[in-house]
């Protein structure tokens, strides 16, 4: 894993909601580009849907050593309107624990960390949320994007959240913090692909997709090759009008003699070991979705049975 140099963005906050500059932090970040990019995704798609640029929400997933913390992957969490102010929104905690434990189960060594969001300044709003989410991690990390964001440094910023006495009251504030891009070889093979196609719409390709087309033609290329010898040998063995050329025939010997571990057992049993891994692990993508499906459809049920239950309770009670 490689990290770059440090990044700090220092927009101009509201003083309610932060610490005292004088407040030092007390976890450091590893940030992964692959949480940036699903936060852009997840803005951009959402505005594409609607029309309008609003503010999305999500989970931060990661793993956690002493006080460092590894953000490596995220998911989007679903928000209610809040029941006092319809312009506002709450947080589906029965939503967010349910992919958590589900990720858990996939992912066993990723932890729950904190939440993301996009804007600019932090808010009182902000404040709200994050006591939400400390229901279910005690000390979670906010990271904020800003899609709009002007300056040449990467429009993100991390903070954790810490406890001080304000003129006699408890308040909860935040401190900024600065994090690492951490990246590993997966990652830098995406982020390289996603540059090439995102800067213009020309017809770059990346690294990764010239080799894949390369290896495609090399492949398209060689069974049409071997399809010409099979053809041929196959209309000198049905007595086509094909002349049988002895030294073509000795060739085609020879390359066949050049590939023994074709005829080898230890090939058959590594190839139906191959072919039944990857059997197995489509078939457990559907199942996967199958229970996720049963999974909503129960969730329903129960929501309707419950105002079911509760409507007859009232009637019996008029």
């Amino acid at each position: 894993m490689d990290t770059s140099d440090s990044f700090s963005e220092k927009p101009s906050l509201a003083s309610s909601v932060m610490a005292p500059p004088t407040t030092a932090p007390s976890i450091s970040i590893a940030l992964h580009p692959l949480v940036i990019i699903n936060i852009s995704e997840h803005w951009t798609r959402v505005r594409a849907q609607t029309g309008k640029s609003s503010k999305v929400y999500g989970a931060l997933l990661g793993r956690q050593k002493g006080r460092t913390i590894e953000l490596c992957t995220s998911f989007e969490m679903k928000m209610d309107p809040n029941p006092n102010d319809d312009s506002l929104e709450d947080i589906d905690l029965e939503f967010l624990n349910t992919n958590i434990s589900q990720f858990k189960q996939v992912f066993s060594d990723f932890d729950f960390l904190g939440w993301y969001t996009t804007g600019g300044e932090l808010t009182e709003r902000d404040i709200v949320l994050h006591k939400q989410i400390c229901t279910i991690n005690e000390s979670p990390v906010l990271l904020k994007l800003d899609p709009f964001g002007k300056h040449t440094d990467l429009p993100v910023s991390v903070y954790e959240s810490v406890i001080d006495i304000i003129d006699g009251d408890v308040k909860m504030l935040f401190i900024e913090l600065e994090f690492t891009l951490a990246t590993e070889e997966a990652e830098r093979i995406g982020v390289d692909h996603i540059c090439q196609h995102s800067h213009s719409n020309t017809m770059v390709q990346s690294a990764v997709a010239d080799h894949l087309n390369a290896q495609y033609s090399a492949i398209t290329l060689l069974n049409n090759r071997i399809r010409v010898i099979y053809e041929y040998v196959k209309a000198i063995k049905e007595n086509k009008n094909v002349k049988k050329n002895n030294e073509i025939l000795r060739e085609i010997q020879s390359l066949c003699h050049r590939l023994p571990v074709m005829n080898s057992p230890n090939f058959y049993k590594e190839f139906y070991t191959l072919y039944n891994d990857v059997t197995w692990i489509s078939y457990l993508a559907v199942i996967m979705q199958g229970s996720n499906t049963l999974n909503q459809y129960l969730n329903k049920f129960l929501v309707m049975y419950d105002k079911t239950i509760t409507k007859r309770g009232r009637s019996i009670l008029i």
